[in-house]
This record gives structure tokens, C-alpha cells and sequence, in this order.
């Protein structure tokens, strides 16, 4: 795909994997609910099949949605999450100073299909909130991604008046890169959850969301 080189004048952000480098986790605390309700889940199934979509659509889509543990799974994956990266390490520096920098220029956003509470509580212990102008929930939209729906009200309330071609995401899963394009924005895929061939749709993929990238995406 042909890389726009305008500018960016609003980043949004994926949160699990992209801010936050917490997949394994996600995956380990995902493993252990199924497995606790007698439905093991191997890492190359959750990759293939899981990995990116939201929280209850993972719980839902493996369980079935009428189990009748799917609420308490859901539930519980997000006490166990909390509790593994309460210290915020899961954001390194490189990334911290990433967003901060993008706040310094342009409005931010993070859109995730994690739970409010989760991304409040890792990016407070990573001392980002104060950088990040909105943040669009599994709980704020009624159909996670690969929907363009998080996406199109992070954009409608984030940058209204800008033009969707103005607003770059940055995504580290195929449904999010999906999910961003289908909404009308850019989109860039940082390595680590999965595989270039997983990410091509993607504008460009870029080995992580950092300062460089930031400054050249902005036109700094």
C-alpha cells in the first residue's frame, strides 16, 4: 500500500500490544479462565483466531455467549489484568515518551475492545493520562473490532472537525488495522502480536509506536 506522507493532525491509539506491550498477558489470563470452564486455548489459536478483538467478543466467541460463566470470565480477566500490570511496566519508556510527545502537538486518543478500568489503571501507573485526551472502551461501542465502530466515535469526538484522512491510528493486530481502515482513517501496524503478512493492510509497518515514528508521522 502506497504510504501517506501528510502530516497526521490526531493520533489514535490501540492500547493492549501497540501502548501497552501486554499480549502475553492478556493471552496467559484469557488461557487460564477457558481453561478453568474446561475450554483450553493454545497461543496459536488465539493468534489466528482472537487476538484484537475486544474482551467480551474473546469471551463470547470461545465460550459461547450464552455460557453461563461468560459474564464472570469477562469479569474476572479484567481483576487478573489489573493485578499483573498494576506498575504500569508493561508501557516501556520508549513508548511513554511517544505519546507524550504526540500530546505536546496533536489531540490523542487510545481506542481499545480492553475494559475502561484496564487502560485507566495501566496508563495512571504509567503516568499518561494526563496525555491522553479520550479513550474509547469495549464498553463504549456496541460491536467490537474488526467493527469500525470504536473508531468512528474516537474520531467523532476526539477531532470532529477533522477529515478522517487526517486521523492515523496505530494498530498491532490484523482485525485493528481492519477496524481503523473501514472507519476512513490512516493507519500505521507496529510489530509484535503478529506477523507482517497478518499487518499488510496496514499503510506501513513500523517496528514499534516511538518518538521517531511520532515526529515523522506529525512532520515534526
Amino acid at each position: 500500500m502506497t504510504t501517506d506522507r501528510r502530516p497526521a493532525r490526531a493520533l489514535i491509539l490501540d492500547f493492549n500490544g501497540t501502548v501497552s506491550l501486554d499480549e502475553h498477558i492478556v493471552f496467559e489470563v484469557f488461557q487460564e479462565l477457558f481453561a478453568e470452564q474446561g475450554r483450553p486455548l493454545d497461543a496459536e489459536t488465539y493468534e489466528r483466531e482472537l487476538a484484537g478483538m475486544s474482551d467480551p467478543e474473546i469471551a463470547w466467541a470461545w465460550l459461547g455467549r450464552d455460557h453461563p460463566a461468560a459474564a464472570e470470565v469477562i469479569a474476572e480477566r479484567d481483576r487478573r489484568y489489573r493485578a499483573r500490570t498494576a506498575d504500569g511496566s508493561t508501557v516501556p519508556e520508549s513508548i511513554r515518551a511517544a505519546v507524550r510527545l504526540a500530546a505536546e502537538h496533536v489531540p490523542v486518543a487510545v481506542c481499545s475492545g480492553a475494559a475502561r478500568s484496564e487502560i485507566s489503571s495501566t496508563l495512571g501507573a504509567a503516568g499518561l493520562m494526563d496525555a491522553i485526551d479520550l479513550i474509547v472502551a469495549a464498553e463504549d461501542v456496541p460491536r467490537g473490532k474488526p467493527a469500525p465502530d470504536g473508531y468512528v466515535e474516537a474520531h467523532r469526538r476526539l477531532a470532529p472537525g477533522l477529515a478522517a484522512g487526517d486521523v492515523l491510528a496505530f494498530e498491532d493486530t490484523e482485525v485493528g488495522v481492519v477496524s481503523a481502515l473501514a472507519a476512513g482513517l490512516r493507519c500505521i501496524a507496529v510489530r509484535g502480536t503478529m506477523g507482517d503478512d497478518r499487518l499488510g493492510v496496514a499503510e506501513r509497518i513500523v517496528p514499534e509506536l516511538d518518538a521517531a515514528i511520532v515526529r515523522e508521522v506529525l512532520g515534526l
